[in-house]
């Protein structure tokens, strides 16, 4: 320790879903270590987020250099040391995140999967565990028992600028780019705006820019659709998905941050990827089928209906 203060550092990269899945983590951590100085290593998406919480008193970028990127790893190692940490906890538990451990090169309690780390999370099965409850099975192996549902009401945005209608659902259609069979038949989104529109809900269309195709293909089906491609931060999110009726869309990142702050939510998956692992908690009705071009708008309609609450 450095003048009695503990020192702590984090590890968590990404991606969205799982950064969003580790907040409840964080708050557990900050809980156990209240007067502790603790840094978050993350990469540049999620630094903005992560210094506006309530966790971290710094955050550091990581801009994951390759092992060939000599220089790189030296400033890496040097500042990894220079934190002076007592404790790490690694909640990336990748090969990566892992091999930050041997960068460091000295004593360090560390909680993780690294090979003779101090507080290994040893559970062989822990790669068959949803985010969640592997995340807090590896806190309790170092000591930190209780982990606490996500809590965003410490997000703040100003939507004022969307103009927002009295009743709204948000329509998450895009996902992956190299991970097509996770997304939805973007016909089916559009009909399924239709549906929400003739409900007398707009439905608000979020996606990056590189998914505005998508988005402008079912705002052309469904004229009261309205798109905010690339016009949305984490903020947004959140505060968006507070005042929605019900949110709807693939296994992507986004949907996280929509149940995290309590909005009901129907997940779409496929046989790409495993609800049991992955699927956002929250309010949350999963539809799976092996493939989504099976998944019809009559299950996604009755499912809504469902999820959303009474008038």
């Amino acid at each position: 320790m450095s003048g009695g203060k503990a020192r702590i550092l984090v590890i968590k990269l990404g991606a969205l879903g799982d950064f969003v899945q580790a907040t409840g983590p964080f708050a557990a951590i900050r809980a156990a270590h209240p007067g502790a100085a603790i840094t978050l290593l993350t990469t540049r998406p999620y630094a903005a987020f992560a210094a506006a919480s309530p966790w971290f008193d710094t955050v550091w970028v990581d801009d994951k250099p390759k092992a060939w990127q000599v220089a790189a790893v030296l400033r890496l190692r040097r500042t990894l040391n220079g934190g002076h940490f007592d404790r790490v906890y690694d909640l990336q538990t990748s090969d990566r995140s892992s091999w930050y451990f041997t960068l460091m090169g000295r004593e360090v309690t560390w909680s993780g999967i690294a090979p003779n780390c101090s507080h290994p999370h040893a559970n062989p099965n822990r790669d068959l565990m949803h985010t969640v409850e592997r995340q807090a099975e590896q806190l309790a192996m170092a000591g930190i028992a209780t982990v606490a549902r996500p809590d965003l009401s410490w997000v703040k945005a100003d939507l004022s600028r969307f103009a927002l209608p009295k009743r709204y659902a948000l329509l998450c259609p895009g996902g992956a780019p190299h991970r097509p069979a996770k997304r939805w038949p973007v016909e089916r989104f559009a009909d399924l705006a239709d549906h929400l529109d003739a409900a007398g809900i707009v439905p608000l269309l979020l996606g990056t820019a590189s998914e505005a195709a998508e988005l402008a293909f079912i705002q052309a089906s469904c004229p009261q659709a309205r798109s905010l491609a690339g016009e949305t931060s984490f903020f947004d999110i959140v505060a968006l998905a507070r005042g929605a009726a019900v949110a709807v869309g693939n296994d992507t990142g986004p949907m996280h941050l929509i149940a995290a702050a309590g909005c009901p939510l129907v997940s779409l998956f496929s046989h790409d990827s495993d609800p049991a692992l992955c699927a956002p908690r929250g309010q949350v009705t999963v539809l799976r089928r092996p493939s989504l071009e099976a998944l019809d708008l009559a299950a996604v309609v009755a499912a809504v209906q469902e999820a959303m609450p009474a008038d």
